[in-house]
């Protein structure tokens, strides 16, 4: 804590001493000094101006609690934040956090993952300079509605790029965030649950931000594109990320006011996919035709050739051009 006064007071923009800081916080001069150099070594840039004190220059680039708490305007998203540098996973780590009783609205954020995931298992590109983070929620919904809960989070994505980039995303059923025909993000969920009620439920998110393409994997090298690519400039990471939190507790707020057709509406404006022919992958193979709708729990609706209608829970899609 003492750490984050330190670093509010400084925010303020005009030097102040050791003496001062250590006076307003209740702490030793060489304690305020010990913080200072801590700030340091993460990358902030802090001057020592001789008889004046300490000056505030700059924050880094990475995605610090510090720098995320930092005029977040939210009651519960992103309230409690666990960074790491590099993970495994920011799902494995939520997942284990959401376990332990973490409360609603925890997130666990990494500038890059050495195991990242999508759905089904596929492998997630982790290059740094992206957004890669996972919400905990504890939604009281039954299991069936849970799969509305990645659209969700799929609008507040787009919504915020538009925002802040003023790009215009479109959505994928069911996880992906797409610039034109090229994937810019991905949402992955995962939840604990029993046959009537929900323990809890991960949102995983991912995205390009200032990727540099060649960091890229082969795999999908040609597939993908960061929000700087389409943007033509640096993204800020972290005033992109406080707007992810704040248009996704506004509409999770939404979904247990007013219900997910607001919402669903909202997605299908934003989406490619509706209206679109395609092919599911399943497990159980393939199936081709028409993408109608969403229903009322987010399920896709499709209409095959031969009039019949399906009822598509989860599956890959991938867009057929007739």
């Amino acid at each position: 804590m003492n750490k984050k006064e330190i670093l509010e007071r400084l925010r303020q923009g005009t030097p102040v001493s050791g003496e001062e800081l250590g006076r307003a916080i209740g702490i030793s001069r060489t304690a305020v000094w010990k913080h200072i150099n801590e700030l340091k070594r993460q990358g902030y840039v802090i001057d020592s101006v001789p008889g004046r004190g300490y000056h505030f220059i700059g924050a880094p680039d990475d995605l610090l609690p510090e720098e995320i708490a930092y005029g977040l305007k939210t009651q519960i998203m992103g309230q409690r934040i666990v960074y790491e540098g590099e993970a495994p996973s920011t799902q494995a780590i939520a997942k284990a956090l959401a376990s332990q009783g973490a409360a609603e609205g925890t997130i666990v954020v990494a500038e890059t993952q050495s195991g990242g995931r999508g759905r089904v298992g596929r492998p997630w590109s982790s290059p740094r300079g992206g957004i890669y983070f996972s919400i905990i929620l504890r939604p009281d919904i039954n299991p069936g509605e849970a799969l509305r809960l990645p659209l969700v989070a799929g609008v507040a994505v787009a919504q915020a790029i538009k925002r802040e980039i003023n790009l215009e995303p479109r959505l994928k059923w069911p996880n992906d965030i797409m610039i034109e025909t090229k994937k810019v993000g991905g949402i992955l969920t995962e939840m604990s649950a029993e046959p009537d009620r929900l323990d809890w439920v991960i949102i995983g998110i991912g995205l390009n931000v200032n990727t540099p393409h060649d960091s890229f994997s082969q795999e999908v090298e040609e597939s993908a594109i960061s929000l700087m690519e389409a943007a033509g400039r640096e993204i800020p990471r972290v005033k992109l990320l406080q707007a992810i939190l704040v248009e996704f507790e506004s509409l999770y707020g939404s979904l247990a006011g007013r219900g997910f057709e607001p919402i669903r509406a909202v997605w299908k404006a934003l989406s490619n996919t509706i209206g679109a022919h395609v092919v599911v992958t399943l497990p159980s193979g393939q199936i081709k035709g028409l993408a109608e709708d969403i229903d009322s729990d987010g399920a896709l609706i499709l209409k095959k050739a031969d009039g019949a209608v399906e009822r598509i829970v989860a599956g890959v899609i991938k867009l057929r051009k007739l």
